[in-house]
């Protein structure tokens, strides 16, 4: 049995926080939709359920099968997970007088629980249900409770089964990562092995058996993610890895040429592809953001499956698929809604007949640049701004002509630049330029203008699931509105974007 430990989501807003608090424990963990339950569970070594948005009382809720897990492995059942054990294990479920929802505090913890080691009574907790735990299930033995909350919390006499009705994982719960720690480590006796150094180790290893002596071509885009996976291949397979940097005439101003520089001094096999003029054509007159994501997606396959035909006897195409990107392509209900295609899941056209290997699938992007850190990558690189796979075209609004683009890049350098020249930068998770698709009037020079408007976005997040916009100082949004109106021919108007995601996404389209 391996140190693994198994989430099983039921459509929780919070699964993938579970994930995360799990891995910054050193433990790795993996989440699968309850109703597909992996065929290798005899590989974890302990299990946690999510919450949901479900009742457990609706006749829809989720109804895994838990009969190979429950008293054989340890077992953590959060919110939902604890009111489905109470409802279909002869406890009772009843809404609440009123919405558990907030900051609470747990007013009575049994004593010498080891869920509940070095976590003392008031400590605040989080609850988000509408129902409540009025009975225990059989065997149930409460652990603690909180003012409005009689279960908050408990366990299965005789098994390793533990239930709380709060959200661990949230940052309100003062004492959630120790209480995940408890019942891990000292409740079910997983290592916290989950080191950068082991990962390189173990997926170097795995590499190597993976590829043997094949070849392998890899797209790389001048981000984190192709980076940090080029180099883990070239440790692994040395000169048999083939990069190709394609310029789509999308990317940030003088950017393929300072790629390239980067990457000279990395012992990797680059070669850059100027395909400028061949996106651009095929995007003339398309305006609907999903049919530019897939005009994109479809020229970069064409030209690299030309690059790649330069290569002889290439079997494996790389790439720098992260967790996040997996965990939004499935769903607990089957396929969920298109929100936005992403350009590195789902696998290949038949034609290309290469098989795909993606070295950082399971990793969350701060784990990717701790495992890029771990191999020496240069921290400036690392600590590079997430950019979007369709480059400027999904900043540009509306229709793509070079024109817009040459003048969305001279907007994004200002902000960019004038971000780093204050030290904000690293401040930021990720900033970028939105050309809009109006114009409007303006005066220069006593002058009447009708030119573009353009608008800042700037966020601050971990991994790109939620974010917030970041509070960037007046005077630096005065100067840069200031710069970009001056400099940039054609732009009249600046605005700064104060959206979150949720509701809105981090890009536009």
């Amino acid at each position: 049995m391996q140190n693994n430990v198994l989430i099983l989501d039921f459509g929780s807003q919070y699964t993938q926080l579970i994930a995360r608090r799990v891995r910054e424990l050193n433990i790795y963990c993996e989440i699968h939709p309850f109703n597909k339950l992996p065929e290798n569970l005899e590989e974890f070594k302990a299990v946690i359920l999510s919450g949901s948005p479900f009742s457990v009382r609706a006749e829809d809720a989720p109804h895994p099968d838990l009969s190979n897990i429950r008293g054989k492995v340890p077992m953590l059942a959060v919110c939902y997970g604890a009111q489905y054990l109470a409802h279909f294990h002869g406890g009772k479920v009843e809404p609440s007088a009123t919405r558990e929802y907030g900051r609470a505090n747990l007013s009575i913890i049994k004593d010498e629980e080891e869920l509940f080691d070095a976590i003392t009574e008031n400590s605040q907790v989080w609850m988000s249900h509408s129902d409540t735990i009025k009975e225990l299930p059989e065997n149930g033995v409460r652990l603690a409770s909180t003012h409005d909350v009689l279960n908050a919390a408990y366990r299965i006499d005789g098994e390793q089964t533990y239930a709380i009705q709060f959200h661990p994982e949230v940052y309100h719960s003062t004492d959630g990562k120790q209480l995940l720690e408890n019942f891990l480590v000292k409740i079910a006796g997983v290592e916290q092995e989950w080191t950068p150094e082991a990962f390189v180790d173990l997926t170097v290893e795995d590499l190597k058996k993976q590829i043997g002596n094949e070849k392998v071509v890899l797209g790389l885009s001048g981000g984190v993610d192709s980076t940090v996976a080029a180099v883990l291949l070239n440790k692994a397979i040395g000169d048999n890895l083939y990069c190709i940097f394609v310029n789509n005439g999308l990317l940030r101003k003088n950017e393929f040429e300072s790629v390239l520089d980067q990457y000279k001094d990395m012992g990797l096999n680059v070669k850059g592809v100027d395909a400028s003029a061949r996106f651009l054509d095929a995007l003339k007159g398309i305006s609907d953001p999903e049919e530019k994501r897939k005009t994109i997606g479809r020229s970069f396959i064409e030209v690299f499956d030309d690059e790649a035909h330069l290569l002889t006897d290439v079997k494996f195409l790389a790439q720098g698929t992260i967790y996040p990107d997996v965990i939004e392509s499935i769903s607990v209900n089957g396929p969920s809604a298109t929100i936005k295609s992403h350009h590195n899941v789902g696998g290949l056209p038949d034609f290309m007949k290469l098989k795909v290997v993606e070295p950082l699938r399971m990793l969350f992007k701060d784990e990717v640049r701790r495992v890029g850190a771990e191999m020496g990558i240069d921290p400036e690189l690392l600590g590079r701004h997430p950019f979007p796979g369709p480059g400027l075209a999904i900043r540009i609004l509306g229709d793509i002509t070079a024109e817009k683009v040459k003048v969305l890049q001279e907007v994004d350098y200002i902000f960019i630049q004038g971000l780093k020249d204050w030290n904000l930068y690293d401040k930021v998770w990720q900033a970028g330029a939105i050309l809009l698709p109006v114009s409007s009037v303006g005066v220069m020079g006593d002058e009447r203008t009708y030119e573009k408007v353009v608008a800042l976005r700037a966020v601050e997040s971990t991994d790109g699931m939620t974010a917030d916009w970041v509070n960037l100082p007046y005077d630096f949004l005065q100067k840069t509105s200031n710069s970009i109106i001056n400099k940039v021919k054609g732009v009249n108007r600046v605005v700064y974007d104060i959206s979150s995601k949720p509701p809105a996404t981090i890009e536009w389209e």
